[in-house]
């Protein structure tokens, strides 16, 4: 078809009361299905000291600044994540959780130096009455990974006066103050776990304290201290106090039990120990003669080599370990030996390993009341099978505070689409092989998903995952073995593609600069001006879960020429374009733009004001169809053997039985006027439903135009109304459709240029009459390894420029038969655009074919493409 009448001289009159671009609305007819939504509230707060924001919610968008402003509003059952960083802050925790909800704060180390340690601490060197943390009158609250520092008199960690507190996978230091961790003012129930003690005083239990339990900790040079706190369980730990007392029971703190620690109170080298120049104060353990009575020190591993007494019991001091048995019935099972210990070289967070040929190993108690779950790198108990299992329970507890653990290898399984998911749903496989039995998960791996702000820390294994957008989904993980003290191996990112759904809507005017509709004005666009249009949900979905929206856009009383540019909020004015209009034109054309954050931008690219017209077509999300591309099929022509034009203001069925599967949601049709007696629009909506305000094509007598379509379907049938007072003939090419069966997915790559006859620099060569040229489809292929999957079928708007004399231009499948259809009317001179769903043939790449005796260039401005649905 060609056009008979050059578009640029079209006018804008009103004919019979009709506006080109359908009735100009009030602002009260805007449609209700973009209406903002709610904020849900989350089980998780977020701190963080990089990309925070000033009086943010606490959200992963808008993450508190400080733990303090956390801790201020946190709910029971709340987790506050706190990121890596130097926090200089004392937070003074004053809300409680409950027994079945505590709330947690959270430190989210990870791989890295100390700079990936969430620290937590007044300004160093300063004098002050608060620490890092302190905690009082409060009840079910839990610290987990801090490096906590005190300053000046103050402990890193005070816990006063309060009950069921876990403090976990913490390093606590301090700087001449009484203790690095005090418990305090009859606290109950407080747990100290896989803690490490950096130099000075340790750790501190206050009179009236009652059932605190520590446990799967390390102390490097710094001690325990146990003062009138009856009950007080020792479980497991590991303490090298280089020719200091380790343990020191005092006051009157009955019912305290000792077990399975590792205690090394000599000097020198781990591997060769030497003897304290003052052996009487290296003592391993001592309890008072008022805190005996049912407490118990077993299983023990003391290095004998300080030349100290091992025990000092009831203010009795033992040398040895046997006088110690025979003397008091303690320390049965208790081991006076070179426990073999090797320190790590994780400077920030120290700890001590204990080598195979150890004592320790496989000799624990594992029914000792308060052993750890997990050691203090929360790796599980580990049976080494060359060692006789010598200890209670399972038999391969290991004694202190760090299990040895076997050879391992890890496998994994790159980021794939989840079978039996939903379409945006992924899994990424991981696992640990091991040849030692274990009585639990080993190690752990932090994760980062690519829509994400925050990486996470959980345990080895496959992880599924949601997308809420289409498009390149990847994951990034590190493995640990020692809770990220040390780095072991390099970070792994493997990615893939997916693809959302579409959901067709009937058409919804959401934009109307002429009557205050999506903008608070009825001003037109200025010259190289924009107007941002909200879309915060369409439909009851949110933005965030939207990937694309389908409009078609119309630039109507135009002052000069120019081009409109439809693209997300938030990103880069791209080089693409979607509308190409001239002075006094009424053009339309349909857009797919991918969603950012719920705005989309329409800019105006030329010397003069323009108007613009948006009616919502649908949307893709990972609700809605699959799409299905043909070859371009001819299903309407007016001008055919026993068809007739389109009479004025008069609508007809187009029936698409037998050309669409049962169950088709909506179709995609190139829809032409040609011919028309006088000016009007043609409006294509659902089969059996009212006409809509909203229009899909404006035309000018005697104007060829033509305009992609993607309409519902409703039993097989959509319906065409021709709105003007004049005859018009009539087109329709069917490109494929949505549902029946269909499964092909979108996937946003837009907008972007990817062809462009004319060059970068205008030295490109216009095409040749009546000549073909492929142009290849660019795709993600994110792993760059091959494995993506690619293009069914492009979705872009393509456009003719320049041309010298009128045609059509035709975009097909690459090897492909050209087809009788056409995309793009143009006549000599103009510069012609339309949206186009073309499939994708061999080499991943369409022909664009110049049906015209003359030449012309020719631009491809890519919105994305299609996928095959993963099986």
């Amino acid at each position: 078809m060609t056009r008979t009448v050059v578009a640029r001289l079209a006018l804008v009159p009103l004919i019979g009361g009709v506006a080109l671009v359908g009735p100009v609305a009030s602002a009260a007819a805007a449609p209700a299905a973009v209406a903002p939504l709610p904020a849900a509230a989350g089980t998780e707060l977020y701190v963080s000291r990089s990309g925070c924001v000033s009086g943010g919610d606490g959200s992963a968008a808008a993450p508190f600044c400080t733990i303090a402003a956390a801790a201020a509003v946190v709910e029971p059952g709340q987790t506050v994540l706190v990121q890596p960083g130097d926090y200089r802050e004392s937070v003074v925790i004053s809300r409680s959780g409950t027994e079945s909800a505590p709330i947690t704060f959270r430190a989210m180390n990870g791989p890295g130096l100390s700079t990936t340690v969430a620290r937590v601490g007044k300004r160093l060197g300063g004098n002050g009455k608060e620490g890092a943390f302190s905690l009082r009158g409060v009840h079910d609250v839990v610290l987990d990974g801090f490096l906590a520092y005190g300053d000046g008199t103050a402990e890193a960690v005070l816990v006063d006066g309060s009950s069921r507190i876990t403090l976990n996978r913490l390093v606590a230091s301090e700087y001449d103050a009484p203790g690095a961790i005090r418990i305090t003012g009859a606290a109950e129930d407080v747990t100290v776990s896989r803690t490490s003690f950096r130099p000075g005083s340790g750790l501190v239990v206050d009179p009236g304290v009652r059932g605190a339990l520590v446990t799967a900790s390390t102390f490097t040079q710094s001690r325990i201290t146990v003062r009138d706190a009856p009950g007080t369980k020792i479980v497991g730990n590991t303490l090298e106090t280089d020719c200091t007392l380790a343990v020191d029971v005092t006051g009157t703190s009955p019912g305290v039990s000792i077990r399975n620690n590792i205690l090394e109170t000599a000097t020198g080298a781990l591997s060769d120990a030497e003897a304290c120049g003052e052996p009487s104060e290296a003592t391993a353990i001592a309890v008072s003669a008022g805190s005996v009575a049912q407490t118990v020190a077993d299983y023990n591993l003391i290095e004998p080599a300080s030349g100290g007494p091992l025990y000092r019991w009831a203010d009795v001091e033992y040398a040895g370990l046997p006088e110690f048995v025979a003397a008091t019935g303690q320390g049965v099972h208790d081991i006076a030996a070179v426990p073999w210990l090797r320190a790590s070289d994780a400077t920030e967070r120290p700890y001590y390993e204990i080598g195979r040929n150890s004592p320790a190993v496989d000799s624990a108690d594992a029914t000792a009341e308060g052993v750890s779950r997990t050691d203090l790198l929360d790796n599980p108990h580990t049976d080494d099978p060359a060692k006789p299992n010598t200890g209670t329970g399972s038999g391969y507890h290991d004694r202190g505070a760090v299990e040895a653990q076997g050879p391992t290898a890890v496998h994994e399984m790159p980021v794939r689409r989840k079978v039996g998911g939903g379409l945006l749903d992924v899994t990424v496989g991981l696992s640990v092989i091991t040849s030692w039995t274990t009585d639990g998960p080993l190690g752990k791996v932090s994760r980062g998903w690519s829509d994400e702000p925050f990486r996470r820390i959980v345990p080895i294994g496959p992880e599924d995952h949601r997308y809420r957008r289409a498009g390149k989904a990847c994951e990034t993980h590190q493995v640990t073995f020692n809770d990220f003290r040390r780095i072991y191996g390099s970070p792994v990112t493997t990615c893939t593609v997916v693809g959302a759904a579409y959901t067709p809507l009937a058409p919804q005017r959401v934009l109307d600069t002429r009557a205050a509709i999506g903008v608070p004005g009825t001003l037109p666009i200025p010259a190289n001006g924009e107007v941002v249009l909200a879309l915060p949900q369409i439909d009851g979905v949110p933005a965030a879960d939207i990937s694309a929206v389908v409009l078609n856009v119309t630039a109507t009383a135009p002052t000069t020429a120019g081009f409109l540019r439809v693209y997300p909020d938030g990103t880069t004015l791209p080089a693409a374009s979607n509308v190409n209009f001239v002075a006094g034109e009424t053009v339309p054309n349909l857009v797919t733009v991918p969603v950012s954050n719920g705005n989309l931008r329409i800019r105006n690219t030329a010397g003069g004001t323009v108007h613009v017209v948006a009616d919502l077509q649908g949307y893709y999300s990972a609700g809605g169809a699959g799409f299905r591309s043909i070859a371009p099929l001819r299903v309407l022509d007016t001008r055919s053997a026993g068809n007739s034009a389109f009479a004025p203001n008069t609508g007809r069925t187009l029936d698409l039985t037998g050309r669409v599967p049962a169950g088709t949601t909506a179709v995609v049709l190139n829809v032409t006027v040609t011919a028309p007696t006088t000016s009007g629009v043609l409006t294509v909506h659902p089969h059996g439903t009212a006409v809509p305000v909203a229009s899909n094509l404006n035309f000018v007598a005697g104007q060829t135009i033509p305009n992609l379509v993607m309409v519902p379907v409703v039993n097989g049938k959509v319906a065409i109304q021709n709105v003007s007072s004049g005859r018009t003939h009539v087109v329709a090419d069917l490109s494929g459709w949505f549902g029946g069966g269909a499964t092909d997915l979108f996937v946003p790559y837009g907008p972007r240029r990817v062809y462009d006859s004319r060059g970068e620099a205008g030295e490109g060569w216009p095409h040749t009459p009546f000549t073909s040229a492929g142009v290849p489809v660019p795709f993600l292929d994110p792993s760059r390894d091959g494995t993506a999957p690619r293009p069914t079928a492009l979705v872009a708007n393509l456009t003719v420029t320049a041309p010298t004399r009128a045609g059509v231009l035709t975009a097909h499948p690459n090897g492909s038969d050209q087809p009788t259809a056409s995309n793009v009317n143009y006549v000599a001179g103009e510069t012609a655009a339309n949206h186009a769903i073309v499939g994708v043939g061999e080499d991943n790449a369409i022909v664009l074919f110049n049906n015209s005796s003359g030449f012309t260039h020719m631009i491809v401005d890519q919105s994305g493409y299609f996928i095959a649905e993963a099986s």
